[in-house]
């Protein structure tokens, strides 16, 4: 008979929910912020330097979610949310006085600690909910990942309106004091409305709590968590200056494109749980990774112009050129040579980015009157050109389908936790949280990098595929290996599907 669910957990799973927004909008503040600043001239930042800033507040959350959890397991979630959302509402204040790179860094590091409130949140979720229940309760719980959709929606339009779209940068300080002033108002509501609970087994000494930290399977979950978690908070961020500077979007438009990449994802992880506790939480990864693969593979092709010799037209026999027309090659010998020149269509690009990359051919003339002419010699040069716009509706869709699918994962990754690690959920949630942050830290700053390199904005997506491949060989590998101990008839013709 199923467990019942002790009166008072869907409050705090509200409350939960609740300030795990409000710390994942603060988290992800830098995305709209930092474009904001360079794009209006305030500060003049390199690509490096704003991926490092997009990547700082998401280290400092990432490093202090194991330490979270372990506090979470120990004393119970209340207090420790509280002085959580208390802290973070400090350095997010003091980000308005910000005149440097190096201060603005070290604030982000401060408000950074809000992306920690995923640890405290899931240690201090699951507590209150019975095993069959913990899927689902973790799954709308980790919906607060729509916290990133908050600012990417609301922040482009509050620092237009404060600025006066513009006329006055130095008012983009606003913006900052309401975040932090948010932060506190929750602060007080967790406080007077959550009642504390701890997990039944907190009398454990550090070395027992850390002890499933030397377990293979940790390390592999966080993985898995680097690309459905890490790399979602990294192009919450990322795909704001990724629209301004490839498809020239406002800041407006931009926010809005990363909002529908964010908030179905953080959303669709309440049915990514309800998935894993009824299909079960491997077979819904196998999707997952499936779907990063192939839409990744998509995506990282580039907007491109690529020319290459086309058919051409040579000599059928010896002789002078005489001369030279637009439309034909006119020899001495009285040999004509016609050719199909460049149109005026063929000049200029359609206004409308199409789907597919459009193909066109034209051909010049290879010779000048009075040259020699050899036959077989070409006399005529063919060009093509292949001209692919990579379709900024179309990108659009790519990615909201990508964020819907690693917000299924996120959930599926979290429902293996409490299977394999029922008494460790806040110190293995923690660092699971820990690595998968990790990804929202390294990301921004690889793609500073790789765009830096390659010259790309794509590359950053070239990176996704090879991350997806590898989570997937991974995962195969694991499943052949439980397979081969329990079945080994079937090991060799595993399917996945």
């Amino acid at each position: 008979m199923s467990e019942a669910i002790p009166s008072g957990a869907h409050r705090i799973l509200f409350l939960n929910t609740l300030a795990f927004t409000l710390c994942f909008a603060a988290w992800t503040f830098n995305g709209v912020m930092v474009t904001f600043l360079v794009d209006n001239g305030i500060f003049d930042w390199s690509q490096v330097q704003i991926g490092w800033l997009l990547g700082i507040p998401i280290l400092t959350g990432s490093v202090m979610r194991l330490p979270l959890g372990i506090l979470t397991d120990k004393y119970g979630g209340k207090w420790i949310f509280v002085g959580l959302l208390l802290l973070t509402a400090i350095p997010m204040f003091l980000l308005s006085f910000t005149d440097s790179f190096a201060w603005y860094a070290v604030m982000s590091f401060g408000f950074g600690l809000a992306g920690a409130g995923f640890a405290v949140g899931i240690g201090y979720t699951s507590v209150w909910y019975p095993k069959h229940w913990q899927g689902r309760a973790l799954g709308i719980f980790g919906a607060g990942n729509a916290g990133a959709a908050i600012t990417t929606l609301l922040a482009p339009t509050l620092l237009n309106t404060f600025t006066g779209h513009g006329q006055n940068p130095d008012a983009w300080k606003t913006l900052p004091m309401i975040y932090a002033a948010v932060l506190v108002g929750m602060a007080v509501l967790f406080a007077l409305l959550a009642k504390n609970k701890k997990p039944a087994v907190s009398t454990r000494t550090m070395a027992q709590t850390l002890k499933p930290l030397g377990n293979i399977r940790v390390w592999r979950f966080g993985l898995y968590y680097f690309l459905v978690f890490g790399c979602f908070v990294a192009f919450s961020q990322w795909l704001v200056p990724y629209f301004t500077n490839v498809y020239g979007t406002s800041l407006v438009i931009a926010g809005l494109f990363a909002s529908l990449f964010s908030l179905p994802s953080g959303v669709i992880r309440a049915l990514g749980g309800w998935m894993s506790d009824k299909f079960g939480a491997r077979k819904v990864m196998f999707g997952v990774f499936k779907w990063s693969i192939a839409i990744s593979a998509l995506l990282m092709i580039p907007k491109m112009e690529i020319f290459s010799p086309g058919k051409g037209i040579n000599a059928t026999q010896k002789g002078t050129v005489a001369e030279v027309t637009e439309t034909a090659v006119v020899m001495e010998n009285g040999k004509i040579y016609t050719y199909s020149p460049k149109t005026a269509q063929q000049e200029i690009k359609a206004e409308i980015a199409p789907i597919f990359p459009k193909k066109s051919s034209w051909q010049e003339p290879f010779v000048k009157p009075g040259d020699q002419v050899e036959k077989k010699q070409l006399v005529v040069k063919g060009i093509t050109r292949i001209n692919f716009e990579a379709n900024m509706w179309v990108f659009a869709v790519l990615t909201l389908v990508v964020g819907i699918v690693w917000g299924i994962g996120k959930a599926s990754v979290y429902k293996f936790i409490p299977d394999y690690f029922p008494n460790e959920v806040g110190v293995v949630g923690g660092m699971v949280g820990v690595i998968g942050g990790l990804g929202g830290f390294f990301c921004p700053i690889l793609f500073g990098y790789l765009l830096e390199g390659t010259g790309l904005w794509t590359s950053s997506w070239m990176l996704m595929l090879g991350l997806s491949i590898l989570c997937y060989f991974w995962m195969s590998k694991v499943v052949k290996a439980i397979l081969k101990r329990h079945a080994p008839e079937l090991s060799d013709r595993i399917d996945h599907h």
